[in-house]
């Protein structure tokens, strides 16, 4: 099982966001600790680092995966239109 680390991004906009929005966030990103490429991820081209993307609603989390620590990086989350820099 993976362990989160959040961005400084993240965890600002999990402050500011909705509480029925927060609750379906950490259910998706718990379900990405278990198994860190789901069905619904996409792998982002256009980055350094391999970043990869799942949807929730109208929201997209975007993240990296560090196999050697067990580690899932919560880079950014936020609307699509906003999303991908």
């Amino acid at each position: 099982m993976f362990e989160p680390e959040y961005s400084n991004q993240v965890i600002k906009f999990l402050k500011g966001a909705d509480k029925s929005l927060v609750k379906r966030l950490f259910n998706k990103i718990e379900n990405l600790m278990k198994e860190p490429i789901m069905h619904d991820s996409k792998f982002i081209q256009g980055y350094k680092e391999k970043i990869y993307r799942v949807r929730v609603g109208d929201y997209r989390i975007l993240y990296e995966i560090d196999y050697e620590n067990n580690k899932l990086g919560i880079i950014k989350i936020d609307k699509r239109s906003k999303a991908y820099y």
